[in-house]
Formats: C-alpha cells, sequence, structure tokens
C-alpha cells in the first residue's frame, strides 16, 4: 500500500509535463485548479469497473413489511450506536438500529466531518452482537461515548448478493439473492407479496440516493449486497488516501494527460510520452483487479440428477 497526498501527487504531475520546475512550489491557484481536475478524474474512474480496487460489502438490516429502502445520505441504509473514537479506532458498545459495514460515514457529536469506517476489528459489522467492538477509521480523532450514526454510499451497481436469515453462535445460513433488472423488476405481478425473506433485489441507482427493490416482501433477514462504489475524493490538498500498489503511478500519469490541454503543452514527444504511461498505468490497475470468469452452477433438475440427503439446507437448496 501506498499513501500520498494530492498536493504531491498533482505536483508530480505537473513536473511530468513541464509546468513546474524541479523543487518549484505550486502556486495556490494553479494547485486548486489541479485538485479539482484530480476529482474529476476519480468520478470518471468510478465508472470503469476494472478500475475499482474491491468490491464493497454493504449490510443492512430488513424490516419485516418494508420490501423498498434508499440508500445513501440520510438514507435507510445505516445504523444508530453508542460509540466513541480514540485516535482512528471506533468503538461500538451497544446497537440501536440498523446494521454496520465497512464504507459507511460516521457522524455524530464531536465526529470529525468525513469520517468513515475503513476495515473491521474486534467488531465484525451486521445486526447482531457481532457488531459490537471496534472499527478502524479514516480520521484520528477523539469523541467521547456518544450517540452516532452511519450510513452506507451509494453504490454505482450491485454485483451479487445474499441474505442471512439466521445469526447465532453456532452458525448461520445465507440464501442467495437474484440482482434483476428493472424489466424483470416491472413483470413482477405482485410485488408486495409476502415472504420469509427476498430471493431477488432490483437496484435503481437514483440520485442523490440510490433505491433498493426486494421481491417479495420480507418478513426479516440481514442483506449482504456486494457493491461497486464511488472512488472517494479528496477534501483537501492535504488530505492522505491509502492506494493499492500502481496506483500512484496510474493517477499521477492521468492526471498529467488530463493536466496537459490546460497548459498548452502540444509538443508531440511529450504528448506521446505521458499517453503511453497513462495508459500503461491504467492497464496495470486493469489487470489487477479484473476478476476470472464465474463458473456455471446448475440446478440439479436440469441435469437430471437427484439430492439423495439433507446436504442441500447448506446452500439453501441452490
Amino acid at each position: 500500500m501506498s499513501v500520498l497526498t494530492p498536493l504531491d501527487l498533482l505536483s508530480k504531475s505537473l513536473s511530468d509535463i513541464g509546468a513546474l520546475a524541479a523543487g518549484e512550489s505550486v502556486e495556490p491557484n494553479v494547485a486548486n485548479d489541479a485538485f479539482d481536475t484530480l476529482n474529476d478524474m476519480l468520478d470518471v474512474w468510478s465508472n470503469e469497473k476494472m478500475l475499482l480496487p474491491y468490491v464493497q460489502e454493504v449490510i443492512h438490516e430488513l424490516t419485516g413489511g418494508t420490501y423498498v429502502y434508499t440508500i445513501g445520505p440520510n438514507a435507510n441504509v445505516g445504523s444508530v450506536v453508542t460509540g466513541s473514537i480514540a485516535g482512528t479506532t471506533l468503538t461500538v458498545t451497544a446497537l440501536t438500529s440498523g446494521a454496520l459495514s465497512v464504507g459507511q460515514t460516521v457522524s455524530g457529536t464531536g465526529v470529525s466531518a468525513g469520517t468513515v469506517i475503513t476495515s473491521y476489528n474486534t467488531g465484525r459489522g451486521g445486526n447482531g452482537t457481532s457488531a459490537l467492538g471496534t472499527y478502524n477509521v479514516n480520521i484520528s480523532q477523539t469523541v467521547v461515548s456518544t450517540t452516532i450514526t452511519t450510513y452506507a454510499t451509494r453504490p454505482v451497481r450491485i454485483n451479487s448478493a445474499f441474505v442471512r436469515v439466521v445469526t447465532s453462535v453456532t452458525g448461520t445460513l445465507d440464501y442467495p439473492v437474484a440482482v434483476i433488472s428493472s424489466e424483470d423488476y416491472e413483470v413482477i405481478g405482485i410485488k408486495t407479496l409476502s415472504g420469509p425473506w427476498p430471493r431477488a433485489v432490483y437496484y435503481q441507482p437514483s440520485l442523490p440516493m440510490g433505491v433498493l427493490n426486494y421481491w417479495p416482501n420480507p418478513s426479516s433477514g440481514e442483506m449482504h449486497l456486494f457493491c461497486d462504489m464511488l472512488l472517494t475524493r479528496f477534501s483537501s490538498l492535504t488530505d492522505t488516501m491509502t492506494l493499492q500498489p500502481g496506483a500512484i503511478m496510474a493517477m499521477r500519469w492521468n492526471l498529467a494527460e488530463m493536466l496537459l490541454p490546460s497548459y498548452g503543452r502540444n509538443e508531440p514527444n511529450l504528448i506521446a510520452l505521458v499517453q503511453k504511461f497513462a495508459m500503461q498505468g491504467r492497464a496495470y490497475l486493469k489487470r489487477t483487479n479484473s476478476n476470472p470468469q464465474q463458473s456455471s452452477r446448475l440446478d440439479p433438475a436440469l441435469s437430471g440428477t437427484r439430492v439423495r440427503d439433507a446436504a442441500w439446507i447448506l446452500s439453501g437448496g441452490f
């Protein structure tokens, strides 16, 4: 992993195109313009699946009789907990409602703006006792025990999902949930049909909050959605961001490519060099982030085989 600030990165990009001499400091107005371009580039990259470093697991609690949920700032998918923060460690001592998961934005009295849960520690997320414990956050701070609210970021898309219907000290029971298109959701005749847990979800990526539509109307369960998320925008020039190996060079040369027109750089050799390194940087990240093709799975009824024991309960019969 590599750590840098936006100012470090854009200084290198400006040097690469000859807009900044060695050892020269970036003027504030130049830094601000390049900073905006950097964040715009991250927004563009968020639409390229293979440039995203990982798939985010979003966990949320299903409420009986509710089949439509919103996800994003101040939406349904999130939690209310009692917790405190010391340094970059969030300690959750009580869960009032909802479910916790990595990637949620944290707010509350004394909590720094932009605080995000970056990884699990002793707390493992969800809506049960596993949610209690410690989590890592991105901003170092001190917050005494208080009521903390979290929300999940609106995803770009949902790749797959399952519902956890049993959670106990002896184990769990999960069932796959199909991610369907708007056309498939439209042909469902009774969208309010009740069921023990959902079998399908249709995600509408509206703004500023996305909408999750489940079918059938569940009575309970803990949803686990595996999503592609927007790359996190920098909030200031002195922010730090932890990046996967190779990402710094890719961002450096792609930002340089986007800055070239603003500085009137029209030398063919320079343009070709910057474009070459920018393309190579994206290619390296895509090769690292690409996933192998999933193996096909057939229902036993289609293959002519029969289930001869009760082991089907481990996979929900799928």
